[in-house]
């Protein structure tokens, strides 16, 4: 809890602390100097352990942030005459402050409703169908989140299917993976299994609400795509010059497969979360807990009540759901505190 300020517990898996073991590689990595701009020992040893991961050769790159990951990758694959197809709630729609536009120099982000968070092909083969001819953007890309915005799922075989429509359409595969590894954990299987071996041309691999503090992955799983990416990311400001301090946390995580048990300790508080919600405090679950997020529905006096008792979380579908996250670090302790609250306001 933040001391004075209120509970931000479920606010977001941002507000989440650096997890020990990407502090204390980021500490190891902050004793002597060492060479500048990757030429360092940790980013090429997190490079090394993501092809050992992957289990295929592939292009890493290091960005600073989320946003800077999914524009600057989609526009590697795109030109400005391009369109993306991504769901209506992407987070490259909803909160990339038009950054995947801006470094395209203008792609058009062609918006697809879907259940559950999930892309709809049949509606995706309909919006292509209408770019004919070169008064339309051409269709360039397909982008999808894993986990996607709605903390669902995509499982292997819808990857495969996006994949095979992508590539019917001449369209490269971009996934959104800001979180990966709790997609991963839902699932179960390989990171191979739902990237490479599914279609997926380009994967950007969120580190930072698994336990950094900053410093996300553009995965290139086609190396032919990334040629010149890196002057790409100089002219953009995503080049770090003391680059170990954004590779050394990965290291942290990536050893002993501490972002896998992340975001597998994510995963298991959101469903006990979700559980303890509809069996203890009678709230409605709205969307399939798949990942580490819970999304319900609160009337307006619920949410004012406990917002005025210190809670932060926020509206994500009009006029009355809400997301609460579950993070690394969420503690049995601070659901048994919501679900306290909650009871006692509806009582």
């Amino acid at each position: 809890m933040d001391s004075g300020t209120g509970r931000y517990d479920f606010a977001s898996d941002n507000t989440a602390a650096i997890c020990s073991e990407a502090w204390a590689a980021l500490e190891e990595a902050n004793i002597n100097e060492a060479p500048s701009y990757g030429e360092d020992r940790w980013t090429a040893g997190v490079c090394d352990r993501i092809r050992e991961l992957f289990e295929t050769d592939c292009d890493v790159y290091f960005v600073f942030n989320g946003t800077a990951a999914n524009a600057l990758s989609l526009a590697q694959l795109c030109q400005s005459f391009h369109s993306v197809i991504c769901h209506e709630y992407a987070h490259i729609q909803t909160d990339e402050c038009g950054a995947p536009e801006f470094f395209t120099k203008g792609s058009k982000l062609l918006l697809i409703g879907g259940s559950v968070g999930k892309i709809n092909i049949g509606r995706a083969e309909a919006v292509v169908a209408r770019q004919t001819d070169l008064h339309s953007h051409k269709p360039g890309a397909i982008s999808i989140a894993q986990a996607t915005e709605f903390g669902t799922v995509y499982t292997r075989d819808e990857i495969a299917a996006i994949a095979e429509f992508a590539d019917a359409h001449n369209m490269f595969l971009h996934m959104d993976g800001a979180r990966f590894a709790n997609a991963i954990a839902s699932l179960g299987c390989a990171p191979k299994t739902i990237t490479w071996e599914a279609g997926v041309d380009v994967l950007c691999f969120g580190g930072t609400k698994n336990g950094t503090a900053a410093g996300e992955l553009v995965i290139f799983f086609q190396k032919q795509l990334s040629h010149e990416f890196d002057y790409r990311l100089k002219q953009a400001g995503q080049l770090g010059s003391k680059m170990r301090f954004l590779a050394a946390p990965w290291l942290g995580l990536l050893k002993d497969d501490v972002w896998l048990r992340n975001a597998q300790h994510a995963n298991r508080a959101a469903r006990h979360l979700a559980d303890r919600l509809r069996n203890e405090a009678n709230i409605e679950i709205v969307f399939p807990v798949e990942a580490n997020a819970v999304f319900l529905r609160m009337n307006e006096q619920l949410v004012q009540h406990l917002q005025s008792r210190g809670w932060h979380f926020y509206k994500f579908v009009e006029p009355d759901i809400y997301r609460l996250m579950c993070s690394w670090s969420t503690t049995e302790a601070a659901t048994s505190d919501l679900i306290a609250d909650i009871i006692a306001i509806n009582h």
